[in-house]
C-alpha cells in the first residue's frame, strides 16, 4: 500500500510504523552463519551463562580486593551463587560486580524478520576460526554500541580480551594504565575494539584505555585515507587523583587498528582525542577525567560528537570535539563550517595530568544544557544521538536509574527528560532547542513480565523484581519518504533486581515527522516493539548492516 492513500501526518507515520513490524521481509535473502547483509537492521545481543558455579556464597567480592592499597573492606563475601537473576543481588555489596558473557549480533530485516544471528569469537569458542575473542560485562548497561564506519562498509564495538565468566573485569585495570587504590585489584584485562564487514569476519584491535571501567563505542574513520577509530567510555575506579594513564584514557580516544591476532599486540598507552573541563564554564573542578565520561557518539557533516549522561561530575548534555580551537571560547558553541575531524591526539602535559588533567577542546553544543549534573533540575541523561539532517537532532535519555523506593514506578513514569529527545535548530538564533521528546506506548514506568523471571518482591532490595521502562539509550534512524523518519531505539530498564543492567529489555521503533514541532502530535506517535530479549539475556546496540544503502531502504518504503 502506498504511503500516498493515507491522509494526515499522524495516519502516515503509523502506517509506516506498522509495516516496520509486520515482519514483512526483503526478497531474495538466504542467511548464512556468519554474513551481515545491507539494507538490514544489526542489534547487538549479550547472554548470561547461567551458571551456580560462577559464583560461591562467601567469595570476598571484588575477588582481588586484597590486591589494593586499601585491601578488602568488607568482611562478608557473596550473598548469591551464579543462578540468574539473584546473582546480580551481589551488585548491592560490590559495586563492581559484573561477569563477563557472550556477544551476539543479531541480523534483522527493517521489516521485523530475524535473519541469523552471529556469536562473536570468545574464550569458549574456538571453533569460530579465529584466534582472537571479546566479550562483554553483564550487565554494565552502557557497552556494546554499533556503529558504521565513515565509508559504510565496516560495523564496530568495544569489549574485553577475557574469558567468559570472569568476575569484575569492567572495573579492572588495563595493564599500562595501573591504579593500586582500584578496589578491583591488579588483574588487568585489555579493552579492544572490533571490527566486522560484510562477510563476517572479524578483527580486533587492544587498547589500555578505560582503566578502571568500560569502552563503550567506536567509529572507524576510514575515508580519505584515514585508519583509525573513535571511541567514546569511561576510566577510573580509585582514589583521587587518578594515575596519569587513567585520565590519559578516559572519555573520548583516537586508536589506530592493527591487524594483528591479539596475543601479538602490544598496545601502547592511550591516546585521548578529546576532553572538555567544566573550569571552561567558569565552574569549580570536579574529579579529573570524570568530565569525560562519555556514552553515546555519532559522526555527521564531519564532526564528532559525544554525550554525557552518567555520573555526578560534570555536565549532562551533547558535545562536539572542535578542530579548529575557534568555536567555544566560552566552553558553548557550534562547529565551524568546513572543519575537519580530528587526526592525532591532544596536547596536554603528562607531569601535571593528574592534577590539571588533558587540554579542552570540546565545547558544549549551543543550546543544550550548561548546568553541573549535580545541580541541574531537571537532570538529563543523553545516550545515543542521531541526526536526521543538519536542523534535526534525536537524542535519546535513558532516564535517571531510580531505585530508592516503593515510588519506583511513578518516578520513571514522571520524569519528563526519558525518551526519544526532538532538538530543532533555529538558523536565527543560531541554537538548538528541545521541541518535544516522544515516550508515547514506549511505558515508561510501566511494569511487564518476562518468562522464567521472578515474580514478587525481591528480598534482598524489597522491591519488585519487575522491569520497567525508563527511556532509551543506543538508537539508529532512517530518513524515509514524505518528510518521516523511523528511529529504532534500545531500552533501558528499572526494577527492583540487584542490578538494573541485568534485565531482560526491548528493541522499539518510533516513526516521526522531521518538519514537525507540534508536542500534541508528538504525544500520539506511538512506539511500537520490534525485539524482547529473553531471559539471562540484554539488548545494547542497533545499527544498519554494513554496505547499507540509505537510499534504497527510503524507496523500500515507498513501495510498501
Amino acid at each position: 500500500m502506498a504511503l500516498s492513500s493515507f491522509t494526515g501526518n499522524r495516519n502516515r507515520a503509523l502506517a509506516i510504523a506498522a509495516v516496520l513490524t509486520s515482519g514483512v521481509t526483503a526478497s531474495g535473502i538466504q542467511a548464512f552463519a556468519q554474513e551481515l547483509y545491507p539494507n538490514n537492521l544489526v542489534v547487538s545481543r549479550s547472554v548470561y551463562d547461567n551458571r551456580a558455579s560462577n559464583v560461591k556464597v562467601g567469595t570476598i567480592l571484588p575477588p582481588n580486593c586484597a590486591e589494593t592499597l586499601g585491601g578488602c573492606s568488607a568482611v562478608t563475601g557473596a550473598t548469591n551463587d551464579g543462578t540468574y537473576p539473584y546473582v546480580f543481588n551481589n551488585d548491592l555489596y560490590d559495586g563492581s560486580f559484573g561477569i563477563t558473557s557472550r556477544i551476539y549480533l543479531d541480523q534483522i530485516s527493517i521489516f521485523g524478520r530475524e535473519i541469523n544471528s552471529i556469536e562473536v569469537p570468545n574464550s569458549d569458542e574456538k571453533h569460530l576460526g579465529s584466534p582472537s575473542h571479546m566479550v562483554t560485562s553483564f550487565s554494565s548497561k552502557s557497552e556494546l554500541a554499533l556503529n558504521l564506519s565513515t565509508d559504510g562498509k565496516k560495523l564496530t564495538f568495544m569489549g574485553y580480551v577475557a574469558p567468559v565468566n570472569a568476575l569484575d573485569v569492567s572495573n579492572s585495570n588495563t595493564p599500562l594504565a595501573i591504579d593500586p587504590t582500584n578496589p578491583d585489584g591488579q588483574t588487568t584485562y585489555y579493552r579492544a575494539v572490533a571490527e566486522i564487514g560484510e562477510e563476517g569476519r572479524f578483527k580486533f584491535t587492544e587498547t589500555n584505555a578505560y582503566s578502571g571501567n568500560n569502552g563503550r563505542a567506536a567509529i572507524l574513520n576510514n575515508s580519505n585515507g584515514a585508519s583509525f577509530f573513535y571511541t567514546a567510555g569511561n576510566a577510573g575506579n580509585g582514589a583521587n587523583p587518578q594515575p596519569a594513564g587513567v585520565v590519559e584514557g578516559a572519555g573520548a580516544q583516537l586508536i589506530v587498528p592493527t591487524r594483528q591476532d591479539e596475543e601479538a599486540q602490544d598496545p601502547a598507552l592511550p591516546t585521548p582525542v578529546g576532553s572538555f573541563n567544566v573550569t571552561e564554564l567558569k565552574d569549580k573542578a570536579d574529579k579529573i577525567g570524570k568530565d569525560d565520561n562519555f556514552r553515546g557518539m555519532t559522526i555527521f557533516n564531519n564532526v564528532l560528537y559525544y554525550t554525557k549522561g552518567s555520573g555526578g561530575n560534570g555536565v549532562n548534555t551533547v558535545y562536539f570535539v572542535d578542530t579548529t580551537g575557534t568555536a567555544c571560547p566560552t566552553g558553548v558553541g557550534l562547529p565551524v563550517a568546513g572543519a575537519k575531524l580530528p587526526t592525532k591526539s591532544i596536547s596536554y602535559d603528562p607531569m601535571t595530568i593528574s592534577t590539571t588533567g588533558l587540554t579542552s577542546n570540546m565545547c558544549i553544543l549551543a543550546g543544550f544544557p550548561t548546568a553541573l549534573a549535580k545541580t541541574a533540575n531537571p537532570v538529563a541523561y543523553p545516550f545515543g544521538i542521531w541526526f536526521a539532517d543538519p536542523k534535526t537532532l534525536y537524542v535519546a535519555d535513558e532516564g535517571d536509574g531510580y531505585t530508592g523506593g516503593t515510588d519506583l514506578y511513578t518516578h520513571a513514569a514522571a520524569q519528563t527528560t526519558a525518551g526519544l529527545q526532538k532538538w530543532v535548530f533555529n538558523s536565527t538564533t543560531k541554537t538548538w532547542s528541545l521541541a518535544y521528546v516522544l515516550s508515547n506506548e514506549l511505558r515508561i514506568g510501566t511494569p511487564y513480565t518476562v518468562a522464567g523471571y521472578p515474580t514478587g518482591t525481591n528480598a534482598a532490595t524489597g522491591l519488585p523484581w519487575a522491569p520497567a521502562t525508563d527511556g532509551l539509550r543506543n538508537i539508529t534512524g532512517l530518513v524515509g519518504p514524505d518528510g518521516l523518519v523511523a528511529i529504532w531505539g534500545i531500552t533501558s530498564t528499572v526494577s527492583g533486581g540487584g542490578d538494573t543492567g541485568a534485565d531482560p529489555n526491548r528493541l522499539v521503533v518510533v516513526v516521526d515527522e522531521i518538519a514537525n514541532t507540534n508536542p500534541a502530535f508528538a504525544a500520539k506517535t506511538p512506539f511500537i516493539d520490534v525485539k524482547d530479549a529473553h531471559f539471562a539475556e540484554v539488548l545494547r546496540g542497533v545499527s544498519f548492516t554494513p554496505g547499507t544503502n540509505l537510499e534504497k531502504l527510503k524507496d523500500l518504503f515507498s513501495r510498501r
